[in-house]
């Protein structure tokens, strides 16, 4: 089921004129030979090389539980890349011990870089410890110089990485990031057993739903922890595959937003709004919904001091929603996109949406990453400040692996050949302009999200909306050619979320009519194709 989406006719003038991000951007890439795709790995960087860490070496999971997650597929190798000299390394993880061997060739894996280590948590794979697929119970830390000097000369690694084990580390699909020196795990799920679509028994799940805290540290090649406790949300933070980013707050001070991600916990689609993290507490951002950048992509954080803005770029991936002929279109099937997209976060705590005037070269972006250019000025919780920025070209920085795919929508097709693990290297340069050629996508700033589900089959239309005030709604259905076809107003709604069903006859597969909501001064109008 498709729908195209018209704007709101709510425009924020305030977020129209904060428009000030003078540059394009430009995606080139390069190949390494040798070097082959890879996709929800971890990776990190020291003296111009990145050592690569765990991954897939397929491209989307397949549906059936007896196909997915095989072990054909883990890299149980560590990858040491060179995008200058374009060369590449690897060296087999059997010098390793078994939990070693088993979590460093797991998928999705949360990791961050402090300092000259790298930090890995849980990821998912197979245990042959326990016969079984599992998240994993570890933290592991590598230091990058001498793990990446050891792979390059072909000497032991082995001593250069530590391990520890905790059931607190069982979580996969999360994020790891630094705010004040402390490691914050925010969202993912212990996923535990084959996967399978269907349920069927073959597994068991349980979601973070919160942000779990703790300080990580190694002394005397000893790798130390401390569980600093959880912060725990069902409602807004039951979420895993998804892009948290760091940020410079309004008020000066480190912290982070989680974006979107999956599954809402009342329907398989993703959310659309922004939780904003800082040391002590979390808030959904009021009025702000994000639409074309859904599931984990490779993704960069830039800082403009002058104007206390941050600017968020995404690169593809996964997406209910995307941009045709001005369009916004809602596929349910929640396909690959090409969209790059920037999220504005000013210092009165909005945040808009834009989409830039440059696309993804493929259906690609999904569980790849970016691996910041080290050459540029990199505040210590690894926001990008651009007021350092020289010249008029800037590399920010290269997007690595990723699942590519030949078309938006294989999922329900995918036998395991359709998409692969991409092997290109992207370098991404910011380049400066006389204007800003991103484009506001104004149902980001609307605050009504609203999300219609047609259903032909039981002549019902479903509609998903957000009131700021409480009171009634006007409903309001057209033909194309203006005749009103269903007309009913919602009675004394509360502040929140909605979800409400309206008998709607003959409601035909192809039909076009444009839905509109009337809240108080507020009117949305989306139009809608059945499909």
């Amino acid at each position: 089921m498709k729908l195209f989406l018209l704007a709101t006719t709510l425009i924020i003038s305030l977020i129209t004129q904060a428009q000030s991000f003078p540059y394009d951007l430009k995606i080139d890439s390069i190949s390494i030979p040798q070097l082959g795709g890879l996709q929800s790995f971890g990776v990190g960087q020291a003296n111009g090389k990145w050592l690569v860490v765990g991954g897939r070496l397929d491209g989307l999971h397949r549906r059936q539980p007896w196909a997915t997650f095989d072990s054909a597929g883990h890299n149980t190798q560590l990858i040491v890349i060179d995008p200058i000299l374009k060369k590449r390394w690897v060296a087999p993880l059997t010098s390793l011990s078994t939990s070693l061997q088993e979590q460093l060739s797991s998928t999705n894996m949360e990791f961050i870089q402090k300092g000259e280590y790298l930090f890995l948590m849980g990821g998912y794979g197979i245990s042959k410890t326990v016969d079984d697929h599992i998240t994993f119970p570890y933290l592991t830390a590598i230091h990058l110089p001498s793990v990446i000097d050891a792979i390059v000369n072909q000497t032991d690694f082995s001593s250069h990485i530590l391990q520890v084990k905790d059931e607190l580390f069982a979580i996969t699909g999360g994020q790891l990031l630094i705010v004040n020196d402390a490691f914050y795990l925010t969202g993912g799920h212990r996923f535990d057993g084959k996967y399978n679509p269907m349920g069927n028994g073959t597994f068991t799940q349980t979601y973070l739903s919160g942000i779990r805290k703790f300080t990580f540290s190694v002394n005397n090649n000893t790798l130390n922890y401390k569980h600093l406790g959880d912060v725990i949300s069902e409602e807004h933070l039951h979420r895993r595959d998804f892009n948290v980013l760091p940020q410079i707050l309004p008020n000066g001070k480190d912290g982070l937003i989680a974006f979107s991600g999956v599954f809402q916990k009342e329907v398989n689609l993703p959310y659309l709004d922004a939780v904003v993290i800082d040391r002590d507490s979390f808030t959904v951002v009021p009025d702000f919904a994000q639409y074309y950048n859904h599931y984990h992509c490779a993704t960069i954080s830039l800082y403009d001091k002058s104007d206390q803005k941050m600017h968020n770029l995404f690169f593809g991936g996964i997406a209910q929603y995307y941009d045709s002929s001005t369009y916004l279109v809602q596929d349910n099937d929640v396909p690959f996109v090409k969209t790059v997209a920037r999220v504005m976060y000013d210092k009165n705590g909005r945040l808009a949406e834009y989409k830039m005037p440059v696309n993804m070269p493929a259906y690609l972006g999904a569980a790849s990453e970016f691996i910041v250019n080290p050459a540029l000025s990199i505040l210590p919780n690894e926001v990008v400040a651009m007021d350092q920025f020289v010249g008029d070209t800037i590399l920010l920085g290269y997007i690595y692996g990723g699942i590519q795919s030949p078309a938006a929508n294989i999922f329900w097709i995918n036998t395991g050949v359709e998409s692969k693990a991409s092997e290109m290297i992207y370098p991404v340069y910011l380049i400066k302009t006389k204007g800003d050629h991103s484009t506001l996508n104004v149902q980001s700033v609307g605050g009504v999200q609203l999300q219609l589900y047609p259903d032909p089959i039981e002549d019902r239309l479903s509609l998903n909306f957000t009131l700021k005030n409480a009171g009634d709604v006007l409903v309001e259905v057209t033909n194309l050619d203006g005749t009103l076809r269903l007309e009913k107003t919602l009675k004394k709604l509360a502040i929140g979320q909605h979800s409400k069903t309206i008998k709607f006859r003959k409601l035909n597969r192809g039909d076009v009519y444009f839905v509109r909501l009337t809240i108080g001064e507020v009117k949305v109008v989306q139009k809608m194709i059945v499909n």
